[in-house]
């Protein structure tokens, strides 16, 4: 008998095989059923604490999940999910962890009968090609300038959300915003950026009916003079700056010895030239608004204001970009270089306003303005976060539909569809790969499950009633109204959802799942290589305790 041969180091565990397989699925279903409820209109809010004793009050999947710290591995990549989809298409972010969930709990049954890890991904991809077929062929093209329609589908995303009980708001909110910042890049394509072009702005105070999207841009700034510049300007004349308007600072520390008096004068005059030269420069275009990134000193304060220019300084870049779309101005770098195509005419109104006890500064009225601001008032801050946070939503929605305008059944239809297309698909595959194919083709029913648990009716009646409505893949349309429980055709009550965000939802749960049934091994407790020289990391401070006090060791002089 020779003597085991150790290879991985004490330090490490190691855990393989099945073992592994039902960890993850354990672990994800977890996942999936923290954020279970809050799907539909009828769903839960979450509470959580953060690290910093704040309160965070949402159903928002992401918003969640991003909150929660978990130890597990394989809950970590399924929090990366929510994360992927909220970036892609910004909705749909719990129905994607559900429905991996769901998968990985249809794969169990086939691990425990020991199906190789890969047949059952294989036949998970096959499914996923025939899922987005049956989505291409259930589709319906909307039109984009039809409001009615954009409303409905937008509500629809918002309905299972806090805000639903404002109605129409929010929804009205995020078209206006998308349609103004939209660009056509040519081929029919539309392009809109919701993280650059459009700001919200949570002002505290007021009621949440009050909120309004400015055709123009505001941001949290008043005018450098108060007193001596306008603070309301109709059809300005924009110029904006990315440099500083004052006397530049020397790189290192420079000694001058003066011999007479007057050069001392001389010094002091030629820095002040050097700054009225810059706004001369910047005066010959008669602007009557002057924004910079930077500082403003003093004196060109004065010289500006001299000329009846207002002029707003150390402003964000990102709201300078934004000014710049909204009133058609180039932002110059250097003042010599300013030309008269760089004035931004396209703004209707300048005024600075005060909203609680703040000062804002408005830039409203434009003619075409590409950026624009949501300006959002509520009674305290958490409300408006998650209106916010709905609200981001309710954009990307539109956003997507102005990209794909394609629509598909809400309301848990589209996967019932699914689900009986592949179904009756499954009895064409041979081998191996059909069982799970059709678990594949079950676990698509978790959505309107879920949905219908958070009715609260009959679950399993609904589901019955459902299934048997869908049999043969007709009356694609007919799915669960959120609010009642009832089964409706999704057409009349307007219960919709984008397109890509269905595919999407589809594509990032079933590549998840495939990812974490492959995982077959699990080595933890690697430990972080030290840079050589590098003592041990700072150890935790000792606490003491009454008992160690007597023997205190004695330091050394």
């Amino acid at each position: 008998m020779q003597a085991p041969v150790l290879v991985l180091k004490d330090s490490l565990k190691r855990e393989s095989g099945t073992k592994v397989h039902h960890a993850n699925i354990q672990a994800s279903k977890a996942v999936a059923d923290i954020i279970r409820t809050t799907l539909g209109p009828r769903s839960m809010l979450k509470m959580l604490l953060d690290a910093s004793g704040g309160i965070v009050v949402t159903n928002d999947g992401n918003a969640i999940l991003r909150e929660l710290d978990l130890a597990h591995p394989a809950a970590k990549s399924m929090i990366e999910l929510s994360r992927t989809q909220d970036e892609e298409v910004g909705d749909g972010t719990t129905s994607v962890i559900v429905l991996a969930g769901e998968m990985l709990h249809v794969a169990e049954a086939f691990i425990d009968k020991n199906y190789h890890p890969t047949v059952i991904c294989r036949a998970y991809n096959k499914a996923l090609e025939d899922a987005i077929a049956v989505l291409d062929k259930i589709a319906m093209s909307v039109d984009v300038n039809d409001r009615s329609y954009m409303l409905g589908l937008v509500k629809s995303s918002i309905g299972t959300k806090f805000t639903s009980q404002f109605g129409d708001l929010i929804a009205d909110l995020a078209i206006d915003a998308t349609t103004t910042v939209g660009v056509d890049i040519g081929q029919g394509l539309r392009e809109v950026d919701i993280k650059k072009y459009i700001k919200v702005e949570k002002v505290p105070g007021g009621q949440l009916g009050d909120s309004k999207v400015l055709r123009g841009v505001m941001f949290n700034k008043d005018v450098v003079a108060p007193g001596k510049m306008r603070r309301k300007i109709v059809n300005p004349r924009i110029i904006l700056l990315d440099c500083p308007l004052e006397y530049k600072k020397g790189e290192n520390q420079t000694n001058a010895e003066l011999v007479k008096e007057e050069d001392w004068a001389v010094l002091l005059r030629m820095e002040e030239e050097y700054i009225e030269n810059l706004c001369m420069q910047i005066l010959k275009f008669k602007p009557d608004l002057v924004i910079t990134e930077k500082g403003l000193s003093d004196l060109a304060c004065h010289y500006l204001s001299k000329a009846g220019v207002s002029a707003i300084r150390r402003l964000r870049k990102t709201d300078n970009n934004r000014i710049a779309k909204a009133c058609g101005a180039t932002i110059v770098n250097r003042p010599d270089e300013l030309q008269e195509s760089d004035v931004g005419t396209g703004a209707g109104l300048f005024e600075v306003k005060k909203i609680g006890d703040e000062f804002f500064a408005f830039i409203v009225d434009c003619q075409d303005p590409k950026a624009c601001t949501v300006l959002l008032r509520g009674a305290s801050k958490d409300l408006l976060n998650e209106v916010e946070r709905n609200l981001q939503d309710a954009m990307s929605v539109a956003r997507n539909i102005i990209k794909n305008p394609k629509l598909l059944p809400g309301g848990g239809a589209t996967e019932l569809t699914v689900s009986a297309m592949l179904k009756q698909k499954s009895s064409l595959i041979e081998g191996i790969e059909k069982w799970p194919y059709e678990a594949a083709a079950i676990a698509f029913e978790a959505i309107p499950r879920t949905l219908a648990q958070n009715c609260g009716v009959n679950v399993i009646r609904t589901m019955t009633a459902l299934q048997g409505k869908h049999a043969n893949g007709e009356n694609a349309w007919i799915g669960i109204d959120g609010n009642t429980g009832a089964i409706t055709d999704m057409k009349e009550r307007k219960i919709w959802d984008a397109y890509n965000v269905k595919a999407q939802t589809f594509k990032t749960a079933i590549e998840a799942a495939c990812m974490l049934l492959r995982i077959d091994d699990i080595v933890s407790g690697i430990k972080n290589k030290q840079a050589p020289g590098a003592g041990p990391g700072p150890s935790k401070p000792k606490v003491e305790t009454e008992e160690d006090a007597d023997n205190e060791q004695i330091l050394p002089d």
